[in-house]
């Protein structure tokens, strides 16, 4: 089984080496990767040229202009010929058996659409800080929304099942990845495998650290799409997250977040809210 892994790169050419040598090492070698550049404005080009020149299975494109998340990723997954297909963040890295295991998870579940592992949180030389503990066996049901994030990366699908879906929503620029999985839980089961396969570092520059209100905004837009798409209403099952989001969040990240950041979040929430943010630290909850 050929193994397409898809890259969207914007300016993280410094970080794409280690991404690549985590490619180089895994002993399934059956793969081809798909990187399109978002209109970079680093050295990004040059420096991922240079690292993939020698090795015909990575083929880098150029999008013409900065189009988005959303845009590029949905490109990525209409070039792979792959037969299982992974997205894996240029800044990032994956563990040497990532697709050996995610290839043996896809043979053996033939009815799945999308095969999800966990992650290791690491610092900005991809040391190991944590292991991400909230990823979690799933139904792909009508009511799934991921809300709690128990899909995490490393994630790969069947691109027989992806075919069936609508496809990556290109107007989608936060929580893609998101789009993909509630697409793909209408297509298809989940199969989770209790063990982190992927190397997701936390930088100052990293999206995700950077625009955490924007992510989580964007993954309400993909669960508005996903009622749409079902006929259903998922109000019961989003909003016990809402109540206790800004407070698990919160103390979540504070672990790992840039110390600036967190005290910026810290006074953003203060503003927004001074008696209830006060509360949440002082008041016990009943």
């Amino acid at each position: 089984m050929l193994f397409s892994i898809l890259i969207a790169n914007y300016n993280n050419g410094n970080y794409f080496k280690d991404c690549y040598a985590s490619i180089a090492e895994q002993t399934y070698q059956k793969f081809e990767v798909i990187i399109i550049d978002d209109g970079s404005t680093d050295d990004s080009i040059h420096l991922i040229e240079t690292l993939i020149k020698n090795d015909p299975r990575f083929r880098l494109y150029k999008n013409e202009k900065n189009s988005g998340c959303g845009y590029t990723k949905r490109k990525c997954a209409e070039l792979a010929a792959g037969d299982i297909c992974g997205f894996l963040d240029p800044d990032d890295a994956l563990d040497p058996i990532a697709l050996e295991v995610m290839v043996k998870a896809h043979q053996e579940h033939p009815q799945a659409s999308l095969v999800h592992s966990t992650l290791w949180y690491c610092d900005d030389d991809l040391k190991k800080i944590k292991r991400y503990e909230g990823a979690k066996p799933v139904v792909a049901s009508p009511g799934f929304t991921n809300i709690d994030i128990p899909v995490i990366h490393f994630t790969s699908y069947k691109n027989e099942h992806y075919r069936r879906t609508q496809g990556i929503n290109p107007n989608q620029h936060r929580a893609v990845d998101i789009d993909l999985y509630l697409k793909l839980s209408e297509v298809g089961e989940f199969v989770f495998l209790d063990q982190p396969l992927y190397k997701y570092r936390i930088h100052k520059n990293g999206i995700s650290t950077s625009n955490r209100t924007k992510a989580f905004y964007g993954h309400l837009k993909a669960i508005a799409a996903a009622e749409d798409r079902r006929g259903v209403n998922l109000e019961n099952e989003v909003e016990p997250v809402l109540v206790g989001q800004g407070k698990s969040h919160l103390f979540y990240e504070a672990r790992f977040c840039n110390p600036k950041y967190l005290v910026y979040r810290l006074w953003l929430l203060f503003k927004q809210n001074p008696a209830g943010f006060l509360k949440s630290f002082f008041v016990k909850q009943k």
